[in-house]
């Protein structure tokens, strides 16, 4: 790979990683925004769920920069 072809991916990359990540902080205040039982009513095992769930993608998350193999995760819902 030349560097021009490297320099380029790193830009990428950057540009990328900054927006999804700019995203993913947005979506998580909204849903710290959850935990306001003025406007919400939850279950300890609710709050423990999503907990789970995000803890879970960020394993794997960390799992795929490490060149680990990872599953990828289907998303969230509640279990009944």
């Amino acid at each position: 790979m030349n560097t021009d072809s490297a320099t380029k991916k790193a830009a990428r990359f950057e540009k990328l990683a900054e927006r999804r990540v700019t995203e993913v902080v947005k979506k998580m205040r909204l849903i710290a925004n959850l935990s306001n039982r003025r406007n919400y009513t939850y279950t300890e095992e609710q709050v423990k769920q999503i907990l789970e769930a995000l803890e879970a993608q960020i394993r794997l998350v960390k799992a795929k920069f490490r060149q680990e193999t990872a599953v990828q995760s289907q998303g969230f819902s509640f279990r009944k």
